[in-house]
């Protein structure tokens, strides 16, 4: 199964208050409430779509090393089963050992570079994350919102909210004001990178027992 590193969404793994909250102003004034989706507005700004397109040029290396390890490791599965009939018992026993150890091989890399990838997409989350929330508890503050909602946060259900109170749009332009991408990184992309599913672990070549 191959693994796609280079195309998991940013804010994937987000962790964020599902709500921010500011004083009402005068006693008995109607709240002001909006909403926001953090995961969008992540992904979304100029400096989530230069790092997504920075951490897809780091790992695309070890992709690469990890697709020739499974052509490899088919290669050999196809070997033992074509030759069931033509190859000696010794061949297939040395075949189905090389398998073995190729099938833990690739495994634990696939682990590792899973692991060393998630926890750099965490750490641009982070970064960006902190930064993000200094800029929207100042809009919120400047614009009298007493409440904004997080709507991609799963602990809060938000079930309507219309498009005049979502502030994504207005968060993610002035987090990129603030916060230029520099010159000579990787382009942004137009878009947010879509969730990938987690990688499964290699399918171990058939062993065939010593004679």
């Amino acid at each position: 199964m191959k693994i796609r590193l280079a195309v998991f969404a940013l804010a994937a793994l987000v962790t964020m208050p599902a709500a921010w909250a500011q004083s009402s102003g005068a006693t008995g004034a109607p709240l002001k409430i909006g909403v926001i989706n953090v995961q969008i507005a992540i992904t979304s700004t100029a400096e989530g779509k230069q790092a997504a397109a920075e951490l897809q040029s780091k790992f695309a290396p070890r992709q690469t090393e990890l697709d020739d390890m499974r052509k490899r490791l088919d290669d050999l599965q196809a070997r033992l089963r074509t030759g069931q009939t033509t190859l000696s018992d010794d061949e297939k026993a040395r075949l189905a050992r090389e398998g073995d150890v190729l099938t833990r091989t690739y495994q634990r890399k696939q682990q590792e570079a899973q692991d060393d990838f998630n926890d750099e997409q965490q750490d641009v989350v982070n970064r960006i994350g902190r930064k993000m929330m200094a800029v929207l508890d100042k809009y919120s503050k400047d614009n009298g919102y007493a409440v904004i909602l997080d709507t991609s946060a799963q602990q809060t259900p938000v079930v309507y909210a219309a498009n005049q109170v979502d502030v994504t749009q207005d968060i993610i332009r002035l987090y990129d004001g603030g916060n230029p991408v520099k010159a000579g990184g990787a382009a942004p992309s137009s878009s947010a990178p879509p969730r990938a599913a987690a990688p499964k672990p290699a399918t171990p070549a058939p062993t065939t027992p010593k004679p």
